[in-house]
């Protein structure tokens, strides 16, 4: 995470800067980005609140937005289900995008639950990861906060942070279907763009997915050995 750290920091400080320029009291702000902590539904509430818009329409944005966790979540869920509620909920929490995507480049299988050491490695690395993202976006969120009237928004700081997920995104382009599922997924997210509530990422979502489901070719029956029983 230490490589891409800069980047998130960038955007973390933009998005502190941009809440208090639109209006919200500074105890607001830090509460927002503490509490809230994913920056691309921060993003998007921001304008809204802006314009005054209702409230469900606010949370419908971000629920939107963040529709990606479910995803997330669901694929980690093998990997923490041994762990008690409380560190599940944590690990709910800490985990974004960055921290996710390197955690499962790492580990692309959960650990057996009788391997300790594994189960070990996997937990630090995902808590080493989930700690160095959350102070690289919470810390510069609230110094964005603090500096809201003195630091420059048209330096464009925080396309690095765009910079740094492209980057990831490209690594992970490792197979024809995933170069393929990124490019429907683009297509369709431009395609869709006017459409309200940013629905244009779920929609790019769901497009990805089903013409991935479509092309991805079903894996042989694996042949059963040993006599009847």
């Amino acid at each position: 995470m230490l490589s891409v750290a800069p980047g998130i920091a960038a955007w973390g400080l933009m998005t502190g800067v941009a809440m208090v320029k639109s209006g919200m009291s500074v105890f607001e702000a830090v509460l927002m980005g503490v509490m809230v902590f994913a920056g691309s539904s921060q993003l998007a509430a921001v304008p809204l609140m802006m314009a005054g818009a209702p409230m469900w329409v606010i949370l419908a944005t971000a629920f939107c937005v963040n529709l990606r966790f479910v995803v997330f979540s669901a694929h980690l869920r093998p990997y923490l289900m041994h762990q008690p509620l409380w560190r599940r909920l944590l690990s709910g929490y800490l985990t974004a995008d960055l921290s996710y995507v390197l955690f499962t480049q790492r580990y692309p299988k959960p650990a057996a639950p009788d391997d300790l050491p594994l189960l070990r490695a996997q937990e630090a690395y995902l808590a080493g990861n989930c700690g160095v993202n959350w102070l690289s976006w919470v810390g510069a969120s609230l110094l964005g906060t603090a500096l809201a009237n003195t630091v420059p928004t048209h330096r464009g700081l925080g396309f690095a942070g765009i910079l740094a997920l492209v980057g990831i995104m490209c690594s992970l382009a490792s197979t024809r279907l995933r170069l393929v599922s990124a490019g429907v997924a683009g297509a369709a997210a431009v395609a869709v763009f006017a459409l309200p509530l940013k629905l244009n990422i779920v929609v790019a979502i769901a497009a990805a997915v089903a013409v991935c489901l479509l092309l991805e070719k079903p894996k042989a029956p694996v042949a059963e050995t040993g006599g009847a029983t």
